[in-house]
């Protein structure tokens, strides 16, 4: 058993990586559980998200899975039997041979173990071959949104394609059938609209965890230290007995996360001029929507879901954060170029693999180089545009748009490697 902690896109990792557990212990997989969130406060469930089914059957030849727990083993305590694994008890990147030592003989002595949090815990090396190739086969086929999500995203894409005769490149894999059904409604057949996702990572728990400043002075810094202390109590503790970096010293080493303005800059230089539509996707945006008025400014035509679809085709979704989040994935995995402020982000992460596992390479992804930026945003109060845009665009061209798989990185991040993709050339 898993339950997973995090929003979407950590659970979504923590799902392929209790699959390949489940493969290497030769266990039957319940279906994942999620663990409600006081950030995320959504109570969706798996197959709230995810079809069942479909994820049942697909990964029937690798792995059994069952809906719950078999009536003998319901009425166990877990814990008081010594079944209940936790993130405590297991390192990040726990390399297999650990689950065949510390976990089998849990397994195979209480007849059930269940992981509780489940986060970055299974290396990406060195693992078998096959296990890396479930992986894969997981997060790229066996995890398909439920109906309601794609039926709603597919709404979505047609009007942020401006009524396109044709699906997107990526919809099929996306929406379904809801891409090619969408498709034959439509009556106007203009031209399709293109269009740049681009995700804002500048929520407040970003913001709060970064330690970083952000010009709003002492009210700023106060609020910011009141949501740590709530949600990251071990790292207000880490603050009363160390030194740590400054936010100057952070902004300088690329750590601190772009801001909206930054974002605008980033942009224009790279030469989006103000036809270009913009989806913003993200949750609340740290500060509200003044932050983004820099950006409004620039990009009249900036959109986000809400703007786009109704409060009646939001309703079914509202309260449910992982749901709306499975929707910017959907807009963002799609979008005709995709911008990212955080390479670190699992959404941006998710989005960039899964545009090079399905573009073909005819997906870009702009992926910035934080620390070069950093460098070049210090200075911009004394230089030329032309200089400031030409630094930017060799920040951004550095940053390889796709490239094999480094050793030990993300597979659903850098998905060209022979475990995932047959053709990598």
């Amino acid at each position: 058993m898993v339950t997973a902690n995090g929003g979407i896109n950590q659970q979504r990792v923590a799902v392929c990586n209790a699959v390949v557990l489940a493969r290497l212990l030769n266990a039957t997989l319940a279906v994942p559980k999620f663990m409600y969130s006081s950030v995320w406060k959504d109570v969706s469930q798996f197959g709230d998200i995810y079809q069942e089914e479909h994820f049942i059957k697909y990964l029937a030849p690798d792995i059994r899975i069952v809906k719950e727990l078999p009536e003998e083993l319901k009425s166990l305590d877990l814990e008081a039997i010594g079944s209940v694994v936790t993130d405590v008890d297991v390192r990040k990147e726990s390399k297999p041979s650990f689950y065949l030592k510390d976990i089998l003989p849990i397994l195979l002595q209480k007849r059930v173990v269940h992981f509780v949090g489940f986060g970055n815990r299974l290396a990406f090396d060195p693992i078998p071959f096959q296990l890396q190739r479930l992986r894969c086969r997981c997060n790229f086929h066996a995890l398909k949104f439920v109906p309601k999500i794609q039926e709603t995203a597919a709404l979505l894409l047609e009007r942020l394609h401006k009524h396109s005769a044709q699906p997107g490149l990526l919809d099929h894999y996306l929406v379904g059938p809801h891409a090619v059904a969408a498709m034959i409604a439509r009556s106007d057949r203009a031209k399709a609209s293109k269009y740049l996702a681009l995700h804002l990572r500048f929520e407040i728990d970003m913001v709060a965890h970064s330690l970083c400043e952000f010009g709003g002075g002492e009210q700023e810094g106060q609020e910011l230290e009141a949501y740590r202390q709530i949600h990251f109590p071990a790292l207000t503790e880490l603050k009363k007995t160390e030194k740590l970096p400054s936010p100057a010293m952070l902004r300088s080493e690329g750590l601190c996360p772009l801001t909206p303005e930054e974002a605008v800059l980033m942009l224009a230089a790279l030469g989006f001029n103000r036809k270009t539509q913009v989806y913003v996707a993200g949750a609340q945006i740290y500060g509200g929507t003044s932050r983004l008025a820099a950006l409004r400014s620039l990009y009249p035509n900036l959109v986000t879901k809400e703007n786009l679809l109704s409060s009646a085709e939001l309703e079914p979704f509202k309260n449910f954060s992982s749901q709306l989040a499975a929707l910017d994935f959907i807009a963002c995995t799609a979008a005709d170029a995709f911008a990212m402020t955080d390479s670190g982000s699992q959404l941006s992460s998710l989005v960039s693999g899964y545009r090079i596992y399905y573009g073909g390479g005819r997906m870009p992804t702009i992926r910035p180089n934080k620390r070069r930026l950093a460098d070049i945003f210090i200075k911009n109060n004394t230089i030329e545009w032309k200089v400031f845009e030409q630094r930017v665009r060799k920040a951004v061209r550095q940053t390889k748009h796709v490239q094999s798989r480094p050793k030990a990185r993300s597979v659903y991040r850098y998905p060209r490697c022979k475990e995932c993709m047959c053709r990598t050339d």
